[in-house]
């Protein structure tokens, strides 16, 4: 609806989409990063982040399935 209704309501839409894979493609970089780099020697904070990353994954597929549209 935001596409029809409200003036220029497409750059509002992709910009959020766009955005939400950029988010993803960074945050695992960040992971990327610290597997080369070899940060998981360091527990506590590797644990945190993963937790981190498993909450951003469960948040954006809550995302995904709340419209229950034709896609989810």
């Amino acid at each position: 609806h935001i596409c029809r209704d409200v003036n220029y309501g497409w750059i509002i839409r992709y910009s959020h989409a766009n955005g939400a894979s950029m988010f993803f493609i960074c945050l695992f970089l960040h992971v990327g990063r610290g597997l080369y780099y070899g940060s998981y020697t360091f527990s506590e904070t590797w644990n945190i982040g993963i937790i981190l990353l498993l909450t951003a994954m469960a948040t954006a597929f809550m995302g995904y399935v709340l419209p229950w549209g034709q896609m989810s």
